[in-house]
């Protein structure tokens, strides 16, 4: 499962099991929104390119649809999540399941 972490003024994706991507990396500075999802994989929308997809099981990889381009690592347990939306960077945003969303955002001072 991907993990969120910040370090400093980059928040990064760390993702120790999957091996769908390399870790993700993101200037704080242009984070838009931090947003607490009840259904994370709810949350994913697009085509996978690359990644790969069970609905309602798990969503892990790149999504491109509707203008956007997102990263998802997403599994149905826990169902809850965290999506951060960005201004500017290679994704609009990224999907993270998260067992207690509220205290991640905290964590990572969003």
């Amino acid at each position: 499962m991907a993990e969120l972490v910040r370090d400093g003024d980059t928040l990064t994706t760390l993702e120790k099991l999957e091996g769908v991507h390399g870790d993700l990396s993101a200037p704080v500075a242009s984070v838009e929104a931090a947003t607490v999802l009840e259904d994370a994989i709810d949350a994913v929308r697009g085509w996978r390119l690359p990644g790969t997809a069970l609905p309602g099981v798990f969503a892990m990889g790149t999504f491109i649809g509707g203008g956007q381009r997102g990263f998802a690592m997403v599994h149905h347990r826990p169902a809850t999540g965290v999506k951060v939306s960005f201004q500017t960077g290679s994704y609009t945003a990224w999907i993270v399941s998260a067992a207690d969303p509220q205290a991640l955002i905290a964590t990572l001072g969003l």
